[in-house]
């Protein structure tokens, strides 16, 4: 499991959309189901950045940093 989400896609008219079942607020859109799962990516890429970001600001200073790798 490294970088692997999950996409519920939907045909709504002539749009297909999509949300991320593991990353709750990462919606796409499009008119393809390729354009509606690049949209989504991007869309969980930069759900996760925000998050990230978020949690780092309320980091005491005199914590230290560790990246973990999954998969």
């Amino acid at each position: 499991m490294h970088n692997e989400f999950t996409a519920i896609i939907e045909q709504d008219g002539p749009w297909h959309i999509a949300h991320c079942a593991e990353v709750p607020g990462a919606n796409g859109q499009g008119k393809s189901r390729e354009e509606c799962l690049a949209n989504l990516r991007e869309a969980i890429s930069l759900v996760l950045e925000h998050r990230r970001e978020e949690s780092l600001r309320a980091v005491p200073p005199t914590a230290s940093h560790e990246l973990v790798v999954v998969g």
